[in-house]
């Protein structure tokens, strides 16, 4: 059981058991301050002014009915009537134990157990994928991740584009390169240039934008020879993304891919299905949905357009289509979309349509779960020097190299191969946690030096971290020391601050799946990171004059952090090593 629901229902009894009433709660919280205990029972100052009598003497009730025998050392009354706590070193060091043999450290599965879809990513394949679909991606798996070590029944969904009137110019302009014997994969190799190459001639040759928009017609209808052409351009630009996912450590794969084109023969049913319903009308040509419940100031109701007055969908009839499958086929029960915060009104509208339509049961939670901008020194957006946008697979070598600078400046020892291995490692990792330790919904400054740093909270201190336990026991194995089956016991303040770390993670995971704030689980190893080095410098592990039951003691408290942050880093989809 986690601590803090082990307090709120010894606590919620003792208040019971003093005459305040259940729907007063207990409201446990950790102490800010060491000094004031552990944790701090709060409830007792709401309930004493409903109740109107004195806070102190009540608080004092509270204790007198308080059981928590080997729980805790002490408990105290501070201010106005807080519960000052103090756990017992007998307490944390049974409670860790528990947690160090436990494979899955002390883990709670997932109550109750549900099918969560979760969108993300979703890049467009028209264009390589570049910095703007770097948040998507990742924070959308972290939080994945997640649920799947929870036991959730998770279902991920890559929402590609691979649709749309930009695909006609672009298949008209793969005929032509394949015309003049070019391969598929090398007139493709350079997806970017392809698309400006396409574009220029759009716009200078009206017969082949002529051609263009016909192939946009013929593709949409089912044209075979379009539908080839078409293919062959997915298949190529999917494997771009599947190359970038692989070297982001994301665990999206081909199988995930539910791209807009899957969803364009249902297109139709949705547009007549919301007119039979009475929802949609025809207005100036087109077929509109007005939505009442997201009014503009002056009464007007938010318009969603689901047909075009030339025939045409958008992407509000393909997103209503798509919610339409997750309920309906995959049999949703909460759908998680990590779509950037300008899409928040698209996303509003969508989830009012969907269920006003019979789309979602009532039951069925949707979350739009939106995030900032990454943004460049200069506080404006992530560019390159000249301006244009910074493809991923640019930003992810460079991140390498520079890793790899750094690993060679402070280990040249390592062999030309493990320094290439390690570097891969140090420098996604720094990429992706500079990304996942900011608050989702927030902004943040893309920093070098301060992302690949080795201290603060960064992905390399944390990863420096874990090397440096595994360092520990390399050490004890040459000396022979360390029993991997002795009982933890909690001595020194030290071992406390760091046992209490270790406790928090089930909490924490639970947390991150309910808020779908991956810099909750950043914070968290931080955390435990910086107690742990003030344990390391505290408490002698390996010395000679070290009691063994006291050094083995101390070994299992490191293997289990070593666990601990090996097990939260992968869950961010970040790799530790045995040395760097």
């Amino acid at each position: 059981m986690r601590i803090r629901d082990l307090l709120n229902q010894h606590v919620g009894s003792a208040m019971t058991a003093a005459g305040i009433p259940v729907d007063c709660l207990p409201q446990i919280t950790p102490s800010t301050r060491p000094e004031f205990g552990d944790f701090q029972a709060n409830g007792v100052l709401g309930a004493a002014k409903k109740l109107g009598v004195n806070p102190r003497e009540l608080a004092q009730s509270v204790i007198d009915n308080l059981d928590l025998g080997s729980v805790a050392d002490e408990l105290n009354i501070a201010g106005p009537g807080f519960i000052n706590i103090r756990l017992s070193h007998r307490f944390l060091s049974t409670a860790l134990d528990a947690v160090a043999r436990d494979q899955r450290l002390g883990i709670t599965s997932a109550q109750p157990v549900q099918t969560v879809v979760v969108d993300y990513s979703s890049p467009n394949l028209a264009k390589e994928m570049h910095v703007g679909h770097l948040r998507s991606t990742i924070i959308g798996d972290a939080v994945t991740r997640v649920l799947e070590y929870l036991g959730q029944r998770v279902i991920r969904q890559n929402h590609m584009g691979d649709w749309g009137t930009q695909f006609g110019m672009l298949i008209a302009e793969l005929e032509e390169k394949l015309g003049k014997d070019a391969q598929p994969e090398l007139a493709l190799k350079d997806l970017e240039l392809f698309y400006q190459q396409a574009k220029q001639h759009f716009d200078a040759d009206a017969v082949f934008a002529e051609k263009a928009r016909q192939y946009v017609v013929k593709l949409q209808s089912g044209d075979s020879h379009c539908l080839t052409l078409w293919q062959q351009f997915i298949d190529i630009s999917t494997a771009h993304s599947e190359a970038l996912y692989r070297q982001l450590n994301v665990t999206l794969g081909p199988s995930d891919v539910k791209p807009e084109s899957a969803y364009n023969a249902m297109l139709s049913g949705v547009v007549t299905d919301l007119v039979n319903q009475g929802l949609a009308q025809i207005d100036q040509g087109a077929t509109v949905v007005f939505v009442p419940e997201l009014a503009d100031k002056n009464g007007n109701p938010s318009p969603v357009i689901v047909k075009k007055s030339d025939g045409g969908y958008l992407y509000a009839t393909t997103d209503l289509a798509a919610l339409q499958y997750r309920c309906a086929t995959l049999h949703a029960e909460r759908v998680m979309y990590f779509i950037d915060a300008r899409q928040s009104l698209h996303m509003q509208q969508i989830f009012v349509v969907a269920r006003k339509a019979g789309y979602v049961p009532a039951d069925v939670s949707l979350e739009h779960l939106p995030f900032g901008t990454m943004m460049g020194e200069d506080g404006k957006p992530f560019k390159t020097r000249a301006g244009g946008t910074v493809k991923l697979a640019n930003l992810l070598h460079e991140a390498v190299l520079r890793a790899e600078s750094l690993i060679e400046q402070k280990n040249p020892d390592l062999s030309p191969t493990e320094r290439r291995e390690v570097a891969r490692k140090v420098g996604i990792g720094a990429v992706k946690y500079a990304d996942l330790s900011k608050t989702r919904t927030v902004d943040y400054v893309f920093n070098w030096s301060t992302m690949l740093s080795f201290e603060g909270n960064t992905a390399p201190y944390l990863q420096y971290a874990y090397t440096r336990i595994r360092s520990i026991f390399r050490k004890a194995e040459a000396i022979g020391g360390g029993r991997g089956d002795a009982n933890i016991v909690i001595a020194t303040p030290a071992e406390k601050t760091l046992s209490l770390a270790l406790l928090k993670f089930d909490e924490t995971l639970h947390q991150v799946a309910s808020q779908a704030y991956p810099h909750i689980l950043c914070a968290y190893l931080y955390e435990l990171a910086s107690a742990y080095m003030t344990f390391y410098e505290h408490c002698p592990i390996l010395a000679s004059d070290v009691a063994v039951a006291t050094r083995d003691s101390r070994l299992r408290l490191c293997d289990v952090t070593a666990r601990t942050l090996a097990v939260g880093l992968e869950l961010l989809g970040i790799e530790v090593m045995e040395r760097m």
